[in-house]
């Protein structure tokens, strides 16, 4: 059979029996008392191994042998409840515009569904806890804003699901639509016997194969469907990103694919005749100790520890210094050829075409910062990568954001500014929803922020006034942070807050911008000032907008929206989105949330706690201030039950485009790209085959759009002479592309967050 040889040796993971896809709360005839036995024994068969493994089916049976408790699942609803006033936008998913919910997304009422869930907990309908569990992890993913997340610890916390073969979707000459494959065997036509042929896969469990990953991508928490699409498969920009990006996919159980259960087994249909299953596993992320049932699981690891993940600040509390160097990496980023300057994590590196394309830079971004270190080392990597495009005499240049969730906020307004030093600084206007608790929040910082001054000082000037200044005076909820949008001051609280609108029932704030010229910038940025403000000077503009284009996958979120505000709106660059469906016509280039700011839920238990407890003058005050609404932040239920490793957040700001006197948010906007180009399996193992194919539609003899057009084609008709450096760079990449092996591409690489610092907020983790 023809895949055989690859995927087959892919396939080390081991699962039974059978079950249907996207199914998370039947099959329960097959659960059997000593399911969670069985995997306890086998997380022990496996001691020392890191992560270890089951089969799918039975990890199923076991979490869905957990009984359900009808009073913890009541206490957790409550619980949670208080933050869900927080997300910006519940409105507006209820009730979106036509356009939005046509091309995009249908409505979705967030409250309406956390009121059938409590129906459902009252009336008995849940058999088990991850029953439970999965429907209200569903209520935040069916939004697709990657900014509003909730975990259950029965759905993220003891298993995560994954198939062993990544697949990707190409099109076999940049023209037809797209088709899945398996990817080992795209590696072994790319790098082994050249007469091996791969097959398209026609059917997976007996479904359309498009269809099928359609479905699939659904689960997803991205918003446009095409972008969904992409993230289902293997794409070298997720894999470089190491375990904070979406890994292999989510096919594969990378990303937010590791969330939904997969079926016990995985059939493919392909188009020479030939088929092939193979087993799902589960990865198992507890340890096991004392678990002989599903009774015990739930005893041991279900019930919370009541013990909150507070976070002291949004802000980094910390300035990071410099790493050593910003040319080396630490992580494999496979497809890439060698770097011009990188970021030691992948997450920014500027790279050079070679030969006839050598007047040509890359700078390719897959993230705006998700590691504190990295704030300054990110920085400089654009500044020192953009003044050496120039003066190697780069006339062009790609910017590449595929993979790119976001990150810290004001590195995209950095990145900006780098490129285009005169333009207008801001991107859309921000604005929340008014209600009790954000009004009594600004009411209370604002008074203390007013009798602390606004300087910066670090924590070694003055450790005090260091701790203030994160946790008072650079806050949102002090009216002197952020101006207004006539670039002007706000003269007290009530002038910010509003409300400025009513609209669908909701009450907003007055508009508001960042303001790049506040001296409190580091707090806010990870430690660096914005170009143009602060200690920074602006430079030289280094490409005219025409000449510069940006390619995306459609993955681009939260502060990769709002650079991609910057960009479009503001400079007029034009945008290529990559993939998507096997769909005629045009996509969207910008496919994640576009909310543009997310506020992690330890952040507003904080807020409302440190008001109680540390902004009022008196005992009485603060059983006052406690008896509002801010008394609701206290319990910790929704900590302790929430998955190790993941994210709880809200969308707090809305993005307001200027001159929309609708103030429609742009998360409901439908934006179209400029041009789409389909991937190719070239491009699935090589990244400069991306961006030759973006270099040609936008000034190259031949147009690779398959929808809309970059306008630009055809001008390069001027052989550029190559001079000796671009000649050695070249010869360069031709010894890396000679030495690529398909060994080089991993078919391991899993999201993983467990660890990190996950209240950046400006980033839609995965």
């Amino acid at each position: 059979m023809v895949l055989s040889r690859t995927l087959v040796a892919a396939s080390l993971a081991s699962a039974v029996a059978v079950a249907s896809p996207l199914q998370h709360q039947d099959s329960y005839k097959r659960q059997n008392a000593t399911a969670c036995a069985q995997v306890s024994s086998a997380v022990k068969a496996q001691a020392g191994v890191p992560t270890p493994t089951v089969p799918a089916a039975l990890a199923y049976d076991c979490i869905t042998s957990t009984p359900f408790k009808k009073d913890a699942a009541l206490k957790l609803l409550d619980s949670i409840a208080p933050y869900f006033k927080w997300q910006s936008n519940t409105v507006w998913l209820k009730d979106p515009p036509a356009e939005y919910a046509e091309k995009v997304q249908g409505p979705v009422d967030i409250w309406g569904k956390l009121e059938e869930i409590k129906v459902n907990v009252e009336s008995g309908k849940y058999t088990n806890e991850f029953a439970f569990g999965y429907d209200l992890y569903s209520l935040s993913q069916s939004t697709h804003d990657g900014h509003f997340v909730y975990v259950p610890d029965s759905v993220g916390g003891i298993f995560n699901w994954a198939r062993t073969i990544p697949l990707v979707s190409v099109s076999s000459d940049g023209k037809e639509l797209p088709k899945p494959y398996v990817y080992a065997d795209i590696l072994t036509e790319s790098f082994g016997n050249s007469s091996f042929k791969p097959s398209a896969i026609t059917k997976i469990n007996g479904e359309k194969a498009t269809d099928y990953l359609e479905k699939w991508a659904q689960l997803g928490s991205l918003q446009d469907r095409d972008a969904l699409y992409n993230n289902v498969f293997y794409e070298l920009a997720t894999v470089s990103l190491g375990p904070v990006g979406s890994g292999i996919g989510t096919f594969a159980g990378s990303g937010r694919g590791r969330w939904p259960y997969p079926g016990a087994k995985t059939a493919l249909e392909f188009e020479n005749g030939t088929t092939a299953e193979f087993e799902n596993y589960a990865k198992v992320l507890i340890s096991f100790t004392g678990v002989t049932d599903g009774e015990s699981l739930y005893d041991n690891y279900l019930t919370g520890t009541g013990t909150s993940t507070v976070a002291s600040s949004p802000q980094n509390s910390t300035t990071p210094s410099p790493t050593p160097s910003a040319t080396s990496t630490s992580l494999p980023a496979p497809g890439y050829p060698p770097p011009v300057y990188r970021e030691a994590n992948n997450l920014i590196g500027g790279y050079y075409l070679e030969d006839e394309y050598s007047d040509i830079a890359v700078l390719s971004v897959p993230s705006f910062v998700s590691l504190e270190s990295a704030e300054i080392p990110f920085q400089q990597t654009g500044e020192k990568f953009l003044a050496a495009a120039k003066a190697a005499g780069k006339k062009k240049l790609v910017i590449d954001l595929s993979a790119n969730g976001g990150g810290t906020i004001l590195q995209g307004y950095d990145l900006y500014k780098q490129l285009f030093p005169d333009g207008i600084s801001h991107a859309a206007a921000d604005r929340f929803r008014a209600f009790e608790s954000t009004d009594l929040l600004g009411q209370y910082y604002s008074r203390a922020a007013e009798k602390i001054p606004r300087v910066y000082v670090t924590e070694e000037q003055n450790a005090t006034l260091y701790e203030l200044q994160g946790n008072i005076v650079s806050t949102l909820f002090n009216y002197q942070t952020d101006i207004d949008v006539n670039e002007k001051n706000f003269p007290n609280w009530a002038a910010k807050f509003g409300p400025g609108i009513e609209q669908k029932g909701d009450k907003f704030s007055n508009l508001f911008r960042w303001n790049l010229s506040d001296v409190l910038t580091p707090f806010n940025s990870g430690g660096i000032y914005v170009h143009g403000f602060g200690n920074l000077t602006n430079g030289t503009q280094p490409f005219a907008a025409e000449d510069i284009v940006v390619v995306t996958d459609g993955y681009c979120a939260s502060t990769c929206t709002i650079f991609s505000e910057l960009m479009r709106q503001r400079a007029g660059v034009k945008y290529i989105s990559l993939g998507g469906r096997a769909k005629e016509g045009i996509t969207q280039a910008i496919g994640g949330v576009k909310g543009t700011n997310n506020y992690p839920w330890s952040y507003i238990q904080f807020l409302a706690q440190y008001a109680i407890e540390t902004l009022t003058d008196s005992r009485e005050e603060a059983t006052k201030l406690n008896a509002t609404e801010l008394g609701s932040y206290w319990d910790n239920t929704p900590f302790g039950r929430a998955a190790a490793g993941t994210s709880l957040n809200v969308n707090f700001r809305d993005g307001i485009r200027d001159g929309d006197e609708t103030e429609t948010p742009l998360q409901v906007v439908y934006e179209p790209a400029d041009c789409r180009i389909l991937y190719t399996k070239e491009m699935t193992v090589d990244a400069t085959a991306i961006w030759k194919a973006a270099v040609d539609s936008a000034w190259g003899g031949k147009s690779r759009c398959v929808a809309g057009s970059v306008g630009g084609y055809g001008k390069r008709s001027v052989k550029r002479e190559m001079s000796i450096q671009d000649k050695v760079y070249s010869r360069s990449v031709h010894q890396w592309r000679r030495d690529l092996s398909s060994e080089q591409y991993p078919l391991d690489v899993f999201t993983d967050l467990k660890g990190l610092d996950l209240n950046r907020r400006g980033i839609m983790w995965p």
